[in-house]
């Protein structure tokens, strides 16, 4: 039985609530939709709704619940892709990853999400292979839109799940009527020319939110500074997201012993957790800080060790005693640090060699974004499992050992500041599919040498930041055979695009955040022919050709 809802907007409110319907068959007769009754099912969705009422019920009920978090991330977004990392947190928080014995938890919600794809329920975001979206046919079969009268009347003690987007004032007062399950609230400002501006939580808003006893899923888009102690209340809290900019974290947060995933996405102005984090003996997601021209990490209490089942930890500051609390951390698979130094590195880098399920890695320089260097990284070894690796901080040379993680598929180099050009070692990882070159490479002028024919065999996204590259000169025949995305973010002296761009076949986009006037200019006439068969090509605010000079 598909979810039911009603939507609501006015006064630039825009407020969603689902409900749950019963696993098995129920006493609520679902009122079709007003398009339904309009307009009859076209053969498209009938086929849709029959493909998923012959899911299994597990299946079905998590790609239920994927519907709704679309639904939240087109209203926060005006886009309904999701990171399948995140799907796959919020899918175990809300219960429905069955315990397999052998099998890691997180696993088996990504092979669910990998099952769905497979079966064109969920679809691959085509920008971003990390990403989904429940396909339009299946949102249909999924949700069943009714009145807000007929969903009073019928989701009495039902599970409910609320999209709220508002002024963040206050709450709407039937929320006392429902048991809320899982929040995506959303505080706006303002809107400009279709662009919102995110506002503020209320106290008031707040203290209502920690009244809602039942909530397993809690996400706050919008400016938090100070959580309420309350927030201790909800003891049967599994996620809090807070995309805030957050000074402090309550003491009472140790309360929430059943606390799967912290996640703190905006948290710049965060310095320490407090100790009483500590208790969450369940944590397994604490992710801090996640953007990319952050520096400093926040400050963990000692004893974070003993958070054994810890599968992610994110922007944390390293300091001289790390490295004994990270070496109990065995569970580890996803790992960023900061404010690495010489002084404690070799320490460091050792731990983080026998974190054997470590398939994901991020290690920054102190004040990396300044051009600080990372500490001498020769002798280390990376993890046998690695597949995502980021460097940030300057590096002398490539390490020697880059060349040799066989199961590298995502590499991130970041203020790098490389002298030679990293690409003659980079386009032989025979599994890389995602490259990002973030001011990594002091050169006005890239080649044909960048990419020889049959280089970078794999790679589907290449992204490049630079504020003295001028030209691209050419691309030989047969390089990059699967490259479908290709950005340049604020390379502000590109003028040229190389020759024999025409002729990479499986480019989907292009996008220049900005360009330079002249190479706007060409591109829209002379130069046209090298990216006419690029399907979605992007530009944003082409600079005055005497703004930004390379001489």
């Amino acid at each position: 039985m598909p979810i039911f809802y009603y939507s609501r907007k006015s006064d630039g409110k825009i407020e969603s609530i689902f409900a749950e319907m019963p696993a098995r068959k129920s006493q609520v007769d679902v009122i079709p939709s007003r398009a339904e009754q309009d307009k009859g099912e076209s053969s498209s969705l009938s086929a849709s709704k029959s493909n998923y009422e012959q899911l299994p019920h597990h299946l079905k009920s998590c790609l239920d619940y994927c519907s709704i978090v679309s639904k939240q991330f087109s209203i926060v977004s005006k886009q309904s892709s999701i990171e399948k990392q995140k799907l796959v947190r919020l899918l175990l928080a809300h219960g429905l990853i069955p315990e397999k014995e052998g099998q890691i938890m997180e696993d088996v919600a990504a092979n669910i999400i990998k099952e769905l794809i497979g079966l064109e329920m969920l679809e691959e975001d085509q920008n971003f292979n990390f990403k989904v979206h429940v396909s339009e046919f299946h949102q249909e079969s999924c949700l069943v839109e009714v009145d807000e009268q007929d969903f009073v009347a019928n989701a009495a003690n039902l599970p409910i799940h609320a999209v709220i987007e508002d002024d963040g004032k206050i709450l709407p007062l039937d929320f006392k009527n429902f048991r809320i399950r899982s929040l995506f609230a959303t505080a706006i400002e303002g809107a400009l020319d279709e662009i919102q501006y995110i506002g503020a939580f209320s106290e008031a808003y707040l203290q209502t939110v920690c009244g809602l006893q039942f909530l397993l899923i809690l996400e706050l888009h919008g400016t938090v500074e100070y959580l309420p102690d309350e927030v201790g209340d909800l003891v049967h809290l599994r996620y809090l997201g807070l995309c805030s900019k957050i000074k402090k974290i309550p003491c009472t947060i140790g309360n929430l012993q059943k606390l799967q995933t912290l996640d703190i996405s905006c948290g710049e102005n965060l310095c320490k957790l407090p100790v009483e984090i500590l208790n969450i003996r369940q944590l397994r997601h604490l992710l801090l800080k996640d953007y990319l021209e952050s520096d400093g990490g926040i400050r963990v209490p000692r004893g974070i060790g003993t958070l054994i089942h810890l599968q992610s930890f994110t922007a944390i500051f390293s300091g001289a005693s790390f490295a004994s609390e990270l070496s109990l951390l065995t569970k580890l698979r996803s790992l960023d640090i900061r404010n690495v130094s010489e002084d404690h590195a070799d320490e460091l880098f050792a731990v983080i060699t026998n974190l054997e399920n470590l398939v994901s890695l991020s290690i920054s320089a102190e004040q990396a974004s300044r051009g600080s260097f990372l500490p001498e990284m020769e002798q280390f070894s990376p993890p046998p499992h690695l597949k995502e690796l980021r460097l940030r901080g300057g590096l002398f040379e490539l390490p020697n050992w880059l060349a040799s993680i066989e199961n590298l598929t995502n590499l991130g180099l970041y203020h790098s500041n490389l002298l030679e050009n990293p690409s003659s070692v980079l386009q032989f990882l025979s599994k890389l599919k995602h490259l990002t070159l973030w001011n990594a490479y002091k050169t006005k002028l890239i080649g044909k040498e960048f990419c020889k024919n049959g280089g970078f065999q794999e790679l589907e996204t290449l992204t490049i930041c630079s504020e003295y590259l001028v030209e691209w000169t050419e691309i030989v025949n047969g390089a990059f055979p699967s490259l479908r995305t290709l950005q340049f973010y604020n390379c502000l002296n590109l003028r040229f695009l190389p020759e024999g761009l025409e002729n990479i076949s499986s480019i989907r986009e292009l996008r220049l955040w900005p360009s330079h006037g002249d190479l706007a200019r060409r591109l829209g006439g002379e130069e046209n022919y090298k990216i006419k068969h690029i399907p979605n090509f992007q530009t944003r605010c082409p600079v005055p050709m005497v703004a930004y000079s390379p001489f």
